[in-house]
């Protein structure tokens, strides 16, 4: 099928929900991926955080090939050793947790929000059944991880959405949280850096403040973490930089090495809150993601992924600021290890993302001023470098 061909029956045959690039990848290796005609790109996306441990990874490929091999799906109502040790290995990272397996990070989140309200019901308080999330933050798009989501334009379209579940305050605002944490309010739902959102981090103290306010009023604190987590902001868990633990946290993106997964994490006593029944899933926690997800956190620690995600980050934060301090068409460079965004001179972020795409380096407009950068945790200082020289020359043309 000729690209042309791809993009006809696309447009005939697939809902209408996204806006392609011009261009069809047909293989990848590490951090590099050809397209239908031959053309090669580093990529700075990495299926949008997603692969860390680069495509095509053969310690991955040989895990979910022999996986495959053995057995592929019998659905919670059996156990399955991959899903049981990748619980525990789960657990072992973050010193603490029971883990329920999804398909998505949207799927997490809706966990974590259930068994927010679960768990206050246990505590006898039924009533703090809302949430309190930030603006600009982006949690999912099914209805509840939608009404989450801190993006008003994203809501309009399916509008009305639950009027009573969340309320939205600025990010980083102490004493808009603390008022906004009243009676009905069950957890604090928060991204420790908005991925989303324009790559805007949480400040340690605001975390803190939140923490403190949570336990002060009896109240779930639920960290994000599906794009930060697993070494994406060079340490395993993005919350470990302010060294404030939540009572839940979310992960997906990194965990499967491209395959579909999710888990949410919660402390052992508010685990206990959900009851046989309460959430479910057929596909989620599979034996084959599982395997995946094993054979990603083995490399992530076996070649110091999490090592170099701190050490590649800080030397494209450096690189990116330095290159582009002149430059009128870039105002700002910021990030935390390997997740960064350049914030625009204005709205012309699909501009750069094209003329990027066509020197050969891929990055994505997470806003339409803001360009993130999220490279796979693999990137050497070589690809950074030549990534940075992309975007300055793409950046300086632009001006010109």
């Amino acid at each position: 099928m000729t690209f042309d061909e791809l993009r006809a029956a696309e447009a005939s045959f697939h809902m209408p929900v996204y806006g392609r690039q011009p261009v069809a990848f047909v293989r990848g290796t590490g951090t590099m991926l050809w397209d239908s005609e031959g053309n090669e790109y580093l990529d700075f996306v990495a299926g949008i955080a997603v692969m860390s441990v680069g495509h095509s990874n053969p310690t991955v490929v040989e895990a979910v090939r022999e996986q495959a091999g053995l057995l592929t799906h019998v659905s919670n109502l059996y156990y399955t050793e991959p899903q049981v040790k990748l619980a525990e290995r789960l657990h072992d990272l973050l010193g603490w947790g029971k883990v329920f397996f999804a398909n998505s990070g949207a799927e997490a989140n809706e966990c974590a929000v259930k068994l927010a309200r679960r768990w206050q019901r246990e505590q006898g308080r039924p009533g703090r059944a809302g949430l309190v999330a930030a603006l600009g933050s982006f949690h999912g798009r099914t209805v509840a991880t939608l009404a989450a989501t801190g993006q008003p334009a994203k809501h309009e379209p399916f509008a009305p959405l639950p009027p009573e579940l969340v309320h939205h305050v600025p990010l980083n605002d102490a004493d808009a949280l603390e008022a906004a944490v009243d009676d009905g309010i069950g957890a604090v739902l928060l991204e420790v850096v908005q991925g989303e959102g324009g790559i805007n981090p949480a400040t340690p103290e605001y975390l803190k403040a939140a923490r403190e306010l949570c336990d002060e009023r009896g109240v779930l604190l639920i960290f994000d973490e599906v794009q930060t987590g697993l070494g994406r902001t060079g340490r395993w868990f993005g919350f470990q930089h302010s060294g404030v633990a939540p009572d839940v946290v979310t992960l997906a993106k990194a965990l499967g090495g491209g395959l579909p997964i999710g888990a949410c994490v919660a402390r052992e006593a508010v685990a206990d809150a959900f009851r046989p029944g309460d959430h479910a899933t057929t596909f989620g926690g599979g034996p084959v993601p599982c395997a995946a997800a094993l054979a990603v956190l083995d490399v992530i620690d076996k070649e110091g992924l999490v090592e170099n995600s701190a050490a590649m980050g800080e030397r494209l934060v450096t690189a990116l600021t330095d290159a582009l301090a002149d430059v009128p068409a870039a105002t700002e460079v910021r990030g935390v290890g390997l997740l960064v965004g350049i914030q625009l001179a204005g709205e012309f972020s699909r501009e750069i993302v094209d003329a990027c795409r066509d020197r050969g380096l891929l990055v994505n407009n997470v806003k339409p001023d803001t360009i993130r950068l999220s490279p796979p945790l693999i990137v050497t200082a070589g690809e950074i470098d030549r990534a940075v020289a992309i975007v300055a020359d793409v950046l300086k043309a632009r001006v010109a």
